[in-house]
């Protein structure tokens, strides 16, 4: 049984996607010091800060954090632990910079892959798992679960938190054998819905149930699966902190937009009075790119359907060509990628938190998205988007054709999508967050950290 930590206070701020204002479901449908020894008595409440709402400008290393430094004064060490270096570099690299702006030793702890020198490029050290895979595979697992051990105890972090389903996982009990004086999981979103099968539903939350008895503090980035797992999680030491984007990227000149627009949509060969429509993310069909191509079809002659991201071979799921809809590839210009679009589309089954919807909706885009936990907090229907039943070919088609055909509606639900975004998806936010509950968790247990 892991040790008890004193409780986090409740957020006073609402939950996403739950009673926040504007938010509702449409009605349609290296060598290092021995470690401190927490306490074994009850440490008191810690006074966790409120959340607030982000202020739309990014604010300097100096305002955005609180101050956190190590025993006798060294810098904290903060790892990171992900399955894949992709998702140290696209989902988490604003975070990663504020734990270097903060002055922490950063580091990334994840299978190796492509990404490792643009993480190596902003300061990140990434410590490679090289038996780690995204699929649960026991054997894979287990020689996965050595190496991670052995990097932390090598590493002796200050912090481990963690992401992703099996990194998760194993992150929060491995670092609790492994003494980490602080362990903080995010949730970016349960893999498993209502509408699958009993046997995925009860593993899944059997094991995050199992999962979260070893961390400090979770944080959820949406208030549904912060409540699926109420009964397991104890509120005191959760919240629900939201997601994020890196703002900067999208606060561009319109004139450098434009240019930027014209020159994507010239090498993808659309005219300049064509419409484009696109929806970004990995080729695999939880994404809904079948019921994608299907609306796509139907609505031949009235626009160009594209959809950029990456193939995914390792997914069960993974999909190939469909007819009607371009498949350009990943790219990494993404801000010129949503300049170039005229309607951005996202009919997925699952979603933490839609990445990829908070940038367009930054970009400045209408928008169609799935009904579902994770694109609800993204808008509310009528009014910043357009949301749909997930699975259903013919209501997307629908919701498409009035914004191919409606360019008053267009403007309109970009313009709000734009506000929204500036008002509600800092990611500079969200990595505030993460350090005030480390500093908490350093409160509670009494760590000898300097917390200003």
């Amino acid at each position: 049984m892991p040790e008890s930590t004193a409780p986090l206070p409740e957020p006073t701020a609402p939950e996403p996607g739950a009673s926040e204002p504007g938010v509702s479901k449409p009605t349609t449908s290296g060598p290092a010091e021995p470690r401190p020894t927490a306490p074994r008595s009850r440490a008191p409440r810690p006074a966790m800060p409120r959340p607030t709402a982000p202020d739309p400008t990014p604010s300097g290393p100096s305002t955005l954090v609180p101050r956190l430094r190590g025993p006798g004064g060294r810098p904290l060490r903060v790892a990171h632990l992900t399955t894949v270096d992709m998702s140290l570099h696209l989902l988490l690299a604003t975070e990663l910079k504020v734990d270097l702006e903060a002055g922490f030793e950063t580091y990334g702890i994840s299978a190796p892959g492509p990404y490792v020198t643009d993480l190596e490029a902003i300061g990140v050290r990434h410590q490679p798992l090289h038996a780690l895979t995204r699929a649960w595979q026991p054997r894979a697992d287990a020689a996965a679960a050595r190496e991670l051990l052995a990097v932390l105890n090598r590493l002796r972090p200050d912090v481990l938190h963690t992401h992703n389903p099996k990194t998760g996982v194993l992150g929060r009990v491995l670092g609790r054998l492994a003494r980490v004086p602080v362990v903080v999981n995010t949730c970016h979103g349960l893999w498993a819905q209502a509408h699958d099968p009993f046997a995925k539903r009860a593993f899944v939350l059997g094991v995050e149930a199992f999962a979260g008895r070893f961390s400090h503090a979770e944080l959820y980035q949406n208030g549904e699966d912060r409540r699926t797992l109420s009964r397991a999680v104890p509120a005191r030491r959760s919240r629900v902190v939201g997601n994020g984007v890196d703002l900067t990227r999208f606060a561009t000149d319109p004139g450098d937009r434009a240019r930027a627009r014209a020159r994507l949509r010239a090498e993808l060969g659309v005219g300049p009075d064509e419409l484009l429509v696109g929806g970004v993310g990995r080729r695999v069909a939880e994404k809904g790119i079948r019921e994608y191509a299907e609306a796509a079809r139907a609505l031949a002659g009235k626009a160009r359907f594209v959809w950029i991201g990456p193939d995914d071979p390792e997914k069960p799921d993974a999909h190939g060509a469909e007819s009607g809809v371009e498949f350009p590839g990943p790219r990494r210009d993404m801000p010129a990628v949503y300049a170039a679009l005229d309607v951005f589309v996202l009919p997925s089954y699952r979603e933490g938190f839609s990445r990829s919807a908070m940038e367009a909706a930054a970009g400045g885009l209408p928008m169609v998205l799935s009904d579902i936990r994770g694109c609800r907090e993204i808008g509310t229907h009528d009014e910043h988007l357009l949301l749909v039943p997930p699975g259903d070919a013919r209501a997307l088609t629908t919701a498409l054709d009035r914004l191919l055909t409606e360019p008053g509606l267009r403007d309109r639900l970009g313009a709000a999508a734009r506000c929204r975004a500036a008002a509600h998806f800092d990611q500079r936010a969200v990595a505030r967050v993460s350090l005030e509950t480390y500093a908490a968790v350093a409160r509670a247990k009494a760590l000898p950290w300097t917390v200003g």
